[in-house]
């Protein structure tokens, strides 16, 4: 069966973000980098409002737009996760079984969608966060208001 074009299109650019965030974060394959991916996506999403959320999720390749939207209660968000330890236990409830360090996970994460998606769009999300989330981006994401 060929698949059309859109479909080859947003597998391939999903395998490339499992690549890169499996060597980046030293993974064991592009299983665990999907469940990363997942947990910590999720856990952005839940601390959005609703216009940001979306907004967000228009960034990210279709395949990954479905496990992001995956699940999404939108009358719960966006929640009031206020403090960075609050938001990386709620990232390692969502990876168990898995163990993985959840800040390390966030920043490995954080990292991939400031590399891949829109730094306009990536600092309107940071501007969203508390300020020690905030810190758990890259720096270039961090500043890049500063720098335009």
């Amino acid at each position: 069966m060929t698949l059309p074009a859109t479909v080859s299109h947003t597998v391939q650019q999903t395998q490339e973000w499992l690549k890169e965030l499996r060597d980046n974060a030293d993974l064991d394959d592009e299983a665990a980098a999907l469940s990363v991916l997942r947990a910590v996506l999720h856990q952005l999403r839940d601390r959005l409002t609703l216009e940001e959320a979306i907004e967000f999720g228009a960034q990210l390749p279709t395949l990954l737009r479905g496990i992001y939207y995956e699940g999404w209660r939108p009358s719960r968000t966006p929640e009031r996760i206020r403090s960075k330890q609050k938001f990386l236990d709620e990232v390692l409830m969502k990876l168990l079984p898995r163990p993985v360090p959840p800040e390390q996970a966030v920043r490995d994460v954080f990292a991939l969608i400031a590399h891949h998606c829109d730094p306009g769009e990536v600092s309107q999300v940071i501007g969203q966060l508390p300020a020690d989330i905030k810190q758990l981006w890259p720096e270039t994401a961090r500043t890049y208001q500063q720098r335009i």
